[in-house]
């Protein structure tokens, strides 16, 4: 066990020197947000860990090596209230653990509601960054190698609370739309959900709902109770899905490799292990 952390550690600290020469960022919309184009020049803020001030939502592209491509793609929602971005721990490191097995990824900057409630709401310029997201991703699906029946999303923590907004409802574009992006489907394949938020989740898990992977530690004050919710909501649904409670872990774990808990560490595996089993990192 000690060994396969250890392997574990090194593969995710080892991994990018590549995978961050080459992230890209490229907005939402090459003119700003609808309705906000005035604000597309403000100056993100990043420090430390994360980033806030977001008024030109946008994607940062992390590609595996393409001989390791499986065709499978993940966006990421990374969390922080709503207030910040966890960029560096729950966008960067996941995306450079899932390089590593063959995923594509695209981590998502999006607007913070509870920064500046006056500008925007978790319902509507968030949930159109989520849709948006995912059907740039789609769009470029060609270009970046990627399969777009397999565009699933990884979310943690308020990032969960984000992708369940795009999970349980219909994603359908709209055909007549101007711009061809607005066509794509915005709907995920398959959702990953670290310790994810109490909103967005619904009475009724739909029959189409994505197949999940749920995990949370049991002492976490905020987000256990939501993996708990969703895990019996999937089963009354029939919908594949796979939930662990660890026994310690609180909030925040994010990859993992912070704790000192070996099961927290194992994480990744975990959910590595569930895109295999439901054949997401088969190779075409």
């Amino acid at each position: 066990m000690h060994r396969f952390i250890f392997l574990l550690l090194a593969l995710m600290a080892g991994l990018s020197g590549v995978a961050q020469d080459t992230a890209v960022q490229i907005p939402l919309w090459p003119n700003g947000a609808p309705g906000f184009e005035s604000k597309r020049n403000e100056p993100e803020i990043a420090k430390d860990y994360y980033v806030k001030n977001i008024h030109n939502p946008s994607i940062t592209i992390y590609l595996p090596p393409k001989e390791k491509a499986t065709g499978a793609a993940v966006v990421i929602f990374p969390g922080g209230g709503h207030r910040l971005l966890v960029f560096d721990h729950e966008g960067r490191d996941p995306a450079r653990f899932l390089n590593s097995i063959g995923v594509a990824c695209f981590i998502v900057k999006y607007r913070l509601f509870r920064e500046d409630s006056n500008l925007y709401s978790l319902d509507r310029e968030v949930k159109q960054d989520a849709y948006r997201a995912l059907r740039l991703v789609r769009s470029r699906a060609a270009q970046w190698g990627i399969d777009p029946h397999r565009v699933g999303t990884l979310s943690f923590s308020a990032g969960g609370e984000v992708a369940e907004l795009i999970a349980y409802t219909s994603g359908k574009g709209d055909q007549q739309a101007p711009d061809p992006i607005d066509r794509q489907d915005g709907k995920p394949n398959f959702q990953l959900l670290v310790y994810p938020g109490p909103l967005g989740i619904p009475d009724v898990i739909p029959a189409d709902a994505p197949p999940a992977f749920l995990i949370a530690a049991d002492d976490d004050p905020c987000c256990s109770a939501p993996v708990v919710s969703l895990l019996e909501k999937y089963r009354a649904a029939k919908v594949p899905v796979e939930a662990h409670i660890l026994n310690g872990g609180n909030h925040g774990f994010n990859m993992g490799y912070r704790s000192n808990l070996k099961a927290v560490k194992a994480f990744p595996m975990l959910m590595a292990n569930w895109l295999a089993d439901m054949h997401l990192l088969d190779k075409q």
